[in-house]
Parts: structure tokens; sequence; C-alpha cells
């Protein structure tokens, strides 16, 4: 019998590319995004039988506990919402936009795996996602690296709270997805992409394909987890001009 996994923030991006993985892999994929019209686009281009969406929202909790109600019993939950984002030195980072950064990502999680656990299975998995910005030291970057520290802070203990169900993160690089369109002029962004490359030991950006063969791992593989699985092609490694 296939597997049934909910991916939140599937609509777009990773979150998209994870569930068109999971799907070709025998998977019953639920996506759930914010934007009906969207849910129905990604479900077309996943394909199949198995394939659905939902419309939701990471901070609606009444709408989330209705949701996963609705769905019945899951596998496996992937999160991979990317959150609003708080880009800025912290001496002049909106901190509103810091506290929405928070509700959105961590505090959404939050509310999704307390509305999902009803109904995941007992041998099943959590894997979520952060950002390289928790690890990286980057100036410019306070706010990110809080939010998505906070998230990978979280990972091994929760592991440990829900145990036996496995609880993994894997922590992107730079990634060409839909997230940088809320923080770039779309007519800077590909010479802001392209910046990256030289930091990069590999000679590329990422896809959104690359993070989604390592959720498909950390989904699939049984003897993982409280882990935090960097995929940055190595940027990590080269010390920061």
């Amino acid at each position: 019998m296939s597997q049934h996994t909910v991916i939140v923030g599937g609509t777009a991006g990773i979150g998209l590319a994870t569930a068109r993985r999971l799907a070709a892999e025998g998977h019953r994929v639920t996506v759930i995004g914010r934007d009906a019209d969207r849910v129905k686009q990604a479900v077309a281009e996943i394909g199949g039988e198995g394939a659905q969406g939902r419309a939701a929202s990471m901070t609606d909790r009444a709408a989330l506990n209705a949701l996963f109600s609705e769905l019945g019993p899951v596998d496996n939950l992937v999160v991979t919402a990317p959150g609003t984002g708080a880009p800025g030195t912290l001496a002049e980072l909106d901190l509103e936009a810091l506290d929405e950064a928070f509700h959105t990502k961590f505090t959404g999680l939050a509310h999704t795996v307390q509305a999902a656990l009803p109904h995941l299975a007992k041998q099943g998995s959590i894997t979520i996602v952060s950002a390289a910005s928790a690890q990286c030291a980057l100036p410019g970057t306070a706010g990110l690296a809080a939010v998505n520290g906070a998230v990978e802070t979280l990972t091994p203990t929760l592991a440990l709270e829900l145990a036996p169900i496995r609880v993994n993160c894997v922590s992107p690089g730079v990634v060409d997805s839909d997230w940088w369109n809320r923080v770039v002029p779309a007519a800077q962004r590909a010479a802001v992409l392209d910046s990256f490359v030289a930091a990069t030991p590999v000679g590329r950006i990422g896809k959104p394909d690359d993070i989604a063969d390592v959720i498909a791992l950390l989904v699939r593989n049984g003897y993982l987890t409280g882990t935090v699985i960097p995929v940055d092609g190595g940027a990590r490694l080269k010390p920061q001009a």
C-alpha cells in the first residue's frame, strides 16, 4: 500500500519538486498551500491519481485541524514553507518583519506539527526545511539566521520527544526558487543569484530538485532521525569575504 505524504508549501519551488519526486516513487501525495489556484496547478503538474491538494495557511490552526482530520492517516509530513523572510542587519532590521517571519515559519511549523500529530503514523516521519543562513554567519542575515536557527535547533529535541516518529531537517544553501521574488527586485534577481556562484565549491547555485532529492532520502530512510543536513554546494566550507 502506498504511503500518504503531506507536503506543506508543496505548490512551488522545493515543495513542488519534492511532491513530484515522491509521487514518482509511488507516494500518495497531498500538497498544501495558501493559494487555491496554485494548489490546483501544482496537483496538475504532479499528475497521477494519488495527487491531491488543499488550501490552508500554516498560521490558521482551526483550518489545519480540520484539514488533517479530513485527510485521515498520514505516513510522512514534509514542511517546506519558506516563511516571509527578514533580510538585513540587526541594527537596521524591521522588528515587526522579524516577528512576522517567526510567526509564519517557526510558529507556523509548530501549529502544523501539532495539527498533524494525531493522524501521523507511529513509524512515520517529519521532515522540515530551514536555510543555510542558520549556519553561515553572513552579515545582513541576522533575522534569517535567527528564524532558521530556531527551526534547526528544534529538530533533535523534537526527534526525542516524538520518537519513534523520525524528525529531520534539510538546510538548503542558495536555491533558485520563488523565495527570491520576495526579497530581490525582479530586474536584479539573476545578478544576485550569479553573485553566489563564486562562493560555492560546486560552481553553481542549487535547484529545487537538489533539495528534493535529500528530502526524499530522509522520508525513505528509516534509520535517520534528529539530523540537520546542509545541502549548499559546499558554500559553508569557504570563508566569507
